[in-house]
């Protein structure tokens, strides 16, 4: 996983920095990193995994609601 980001003409270094960090976060390399800096023991990560599913699944569910009231299919 390698992100790259190419400074354009006329973008400050700080602009440049602010989409490297960004990519970074979404490619998920910064959850990587922390993940690996400790051992985490496989029950809590069947833990944490459970609860990041069920976060997402009503985040879903939030989102389809508001979706239908919207008139949005």
């Amino acid at each position: 996983m390698s992100v790259k980001v190419e400074v354009r003409s006329n973008e400050s270094l700080e602009a440049a920095l602010r989409r490297f960090k960004r990519q970074c976060n979404y490619s998920g390399v910064f959850r990587l990193a922390k993940a690996n800096t400790w051992h985490e023991k496989r029950s809590d990560r069947r833990r944490r995994e459970r609860r990041e599913r069920i976060r997402t699944i009503l985040k879903a569910a939030r989102r389809q609601r508001w979706n239908q009231r919207r008139g949005r299919t």
